[in-house]
């Protein structure tokens, strides 16, 4: 099956625990229709580049998804329906790393403090 990898942006008043109950959900979706989640990743509460909603923060989940074109089209779908998710973006790749992605490879600000002192 094809490898997609999907982002979404979910809304910053669910807490954690929502957040995965929601990809979840999504997980079922996708395992009802023959797919699979292959890769998970939390990206946390991120600052927007711009308000969506009113809302300057938003819970980032990053999904490597091994799945029909349609089980995509179907977890699409669902996401456009679901008001807890603000943005989501699917992408076909030929292939993905196994290893973190360059967001959570990045450290944090304070990694680098003493780089420049």
């Amino acid at each position: 099956m094809p490898l997609y990898e999907s982002t979404f942006v979910i809304r910053p008043d669910l807490t954690r625990q929502q957040v995965t109950k929601l990809t979840e959900d999504l997980s079922a979706i996708l395992s009802s229709m023959g797919g699979k989640i292959v890769k998970e990743e939390y990206w946390g509460l991120r600052a927007l580049a711009y308000k969506i909603n009113k809302n300057s923060k938003g819970h980032y989940m990053f999904l490597v998804l091994d799945a029909t074109s349609a089980a995509v089209d179907e977890l699409q779908r669902n996401a456009r329906l679901s008001e807890d998710i603000m943005r989501h973006l699917v992408v076909r790749v030929d292939s993905f790393d196994e290893n973190p992605s360059p967001v959570l490879q990045r450290g944090s600000r304070d990694d680098f403090a003493g780089a420049y002192a």
